[in-house]
């Protein structure tokens, strides 16, 4: 039993390092994105010093610099359908809250009045109508009507909010500099503050649902609460870097992101955060946003105008859909590994690098494949049925 938890363990990790992040070229170099956001699989943006926007339509491959009509700094960007978007942030020259918004995918950005001189760090919407932004001294803003007017509320902190997510049209969740995480359940009319079990700075904060939430920061820090927010749990993230992003796919699959000047860290997780992985890009620039539009593709943006797209998740990704559909045995398994599958299936055996190194076509319900060629070590069977695709690891002794 102890020899297979190891080896469990080990697949794990393996799987963990799947994914590519490729280096996707920006057309800025001057500046530091700091947020991105995608409404689909072509179709995103991103924000980030001097007033940068920039648009991609075909998944990342060009970006196009748009007129955003500010030289301020923009922090977070937030889309609630195809058209409309926000970007906020500070035009520190001139002490002005920017909320900026588009009504035509960014041709245009048109300055809404936020009322304040306080830097915006995060905008989040709960419905096309509905949307908060948070900043600096614990200022929330809000709106009802998409954003014409923007009102303040009671955070009951002064602490640097730096981030904002809701789990529901009720339920939101901020957290900021300090420790600090507030939590509202009744859309913002009040917010309660929340222990979380540390005094450093937190920077972005992302629900899943109403009880499961992640907030990451300074320090390598990444806390977990699955009781909507009354416990934090801190967890093991394996750096001490600052992580500025976190996002998750689904309940188990989630990244966070960070580093320091002139370094990356990109961290993953398969099993809802318990473990933490490492993985690696050919940048070395410290990463501030990450988002996954599907998910098997992901973007994460940083320093320098730097833009990874991470692909090649997508077998971890299917194995969630048919867990059932093959069976195989021995694992551990030394010069023989035997496959059972409900119906005809294409069989593929791939290295931990993602690499096929065999492809079977598999006829009968049960078939014998032998393993004598192939190294020690841990190996990926993707078996692809008319129903869908279905993956498993396993040990060649």
């Amino acid at each position: 039993m102890k020899k297979l938890t190891i080896l469990i363990w080990l697949m794990l990790i393996t799987a963990s390092g799947f994914a590519q992040w490729a280096v996707l070229t920006s057309g800025t170099i001057m500046t530091g994105l700091t947020s991105v956001y995608f409404i689909d699989a072509d179709t995103g943006y991103t924000v980030g010093w001097g007033g940068d926007i920039l648009k991609t339509i075909n998944g990342g491959i060009t970006w196009t610099a748009q007129t955003s009509g500010t030289i301020g700094d923009l922090s977070s960007i937030y889309f609630t359908d195809a058209h409309t978007g926000y970007a906020v942030g500070c035009d520190y020259p001139n002490s002005i809250g920017i909320v900026l918004k588009t009504f035509d995918g960014g041709i245009n950005w048109t300055a809404q009045t936020s009322g304040t001189t306080k830097w915006l760090e995060s905008v989040y919407f709960t419905d096309t109508n509905t949307g908060y932004i948070v900043g600096v001294d614990g200022i929330i803003l809000k709106t009802i009507n998409a954003g014409n007017n923007w009102s303040p509320q009671t955070s009951g902190t002064n602490e640097r909010l730096n981030s904002v997510c809701f789990a529901d049209a009720n339920t939101g969740y901020a957290v900021g500099w300090n420790g600090a995480i507030i939590k509202t359940i009744n859309g913002g009319t009040n917010w309660y503050t929340q222990t979380s079990g540390t005094t450093v700075r937190l920077n972005s904060v992302y629900f899943n649902d109403a009880n499961t939430g992640y907030a990451v920061g300074y320090e390598g820090t990444i806390l977990k609460t699955i009781d909507g927010g009354a416990n934090w749990i801190a967890q093991t993230s394996g750096t001490t870097y600052w992580l500025w992003s976190v996002f998750f796919i689904n309940a188990n699959f989630g990244y966070a992101v960070g580093g320091l000047p002139g370094t990356e860290t990109i961290l993953k997780t398969i099993d809802g955060g318990t473990n933490w992985i490492t993985q690696t890009s050919a940048t070395t620039n410290m990463l501030y946003s990450v988002y996954f539009p599907t998910p098997d593709t992901g973007y994460a943006v940083g320093e320098t105008g730097t833009i990874l797209q991470s692909t090649g998740d997508s077998y971890i990704q299917e194995n969630q859909l048919a867990e059932t559909a093959i069976n195989i045995f021995p694992n551990p398994a030394k010069d023989n590994l035997t496959i059972e599958t409900i119906e005809k299936a294409t069989v593929e055996i791939l290295n931990i690098e993602g690499q096929i190194l065999k492809t079977i076509n598999v006829a009968d319900k049960k078939t014998t494949i032998d393993l004598r060629n192939l190294s020690s070590g841990v190996y990926i069977i993707k078996a692809r049925t008319e129903n869908g695709v279905v993956v498993k690891k396993f040990v060649k002794e």
